[in-house]
């Protein structure tokens, strides 16, 4: 294959890469052919599941789920070279583009997990990037976690997304360890060991 037409290919690729990324940014709810997903009774969990972008999201809920970033990796990030910043924080999880896919306690209605996500455009691959995966602590190891990244995965499938890319702390090791169990690991645009980095970028294949 000549320069030009390996070039060609590779603009055809993003090209089509970028189609699949706008496709799924249109749809207000990206969640809506996927039924399965919408509802977790396991482990004594009785959870409805619902996804919004940050303009449809209650600003309540918004306020809830900062807390509890603040509750599960506030201390990890205390403890590593970043630091806990609430405003950046706040900041980051009121960005015009995010989405929401939020779990709530059938029983008392309340929100009990969530995760923050976009369809995006990563180094040339496309991806569904998740920014944020936060579990109340009564509700952590009953599988739920787990099952919300799947519903992740399930969309990017859905949408031609060929991984789903998050970061984690590398002091935060339940979070690395949940995320290994799920298969994910190490992506090859995580920080080199040299850069002293405070954090990994994992992802998983969608192929």
């Amino acid at each position: 294959m000549s320069a030009l037409e390996e070039i060609t290919n590779n603009s055809i690729s993003a090209s089509s890469q970028q189609k699949f990324i706008e496709k799924a940014n249109r749809q207000v709810n990206p969640m809506v052919d996927l039924p399965q997903f919408l509802k977790y009774d396991q482990c004594d969990c009785e959870i409805e599941v619902y996804c919004r972008r940050k303009a449809d999201m209650d600003p309540k809920i918004l306020k809830w789920a900062f807390k509890l970033a603040e509750k599960n990796v506030g201390p990890q990030y205390k403890s590593c070279s970043l630091g806990w910043q609430p405003k950046v924080k706040q900041s980051d999880l009121n960005k015009t583009w995010a989405r929401y896919l939020v779990a709530l306690d059938r029983k008392t209605k309340k929100p009990v997990a969530y995760t923050m996500f976009r369809f995006d455009l990563d180094y040339g691959r496309s991806v569904l990037y998740c920014y944020e995966m936060q579990v109340e602590t009564e509700f952590q190891r009953k599988g739920l976690g787990g099952f919300m990244m799947r519903a992740l995965e399930a969309m990017a499938r859905f949408y031609s997304m060929e991984r789903v890319v998050l970061t984690v702390l590398k002091n935060n090791e339940d979070g690395m360890r949940f995320y290994r169990n799920l298969g994910y690991d190490i992506d090859e645009t995580s920080p080199d060991k040299a850069d002293n980095a405070a954090y990994e970028i994992m992802s998983k294949c969608m192929s």
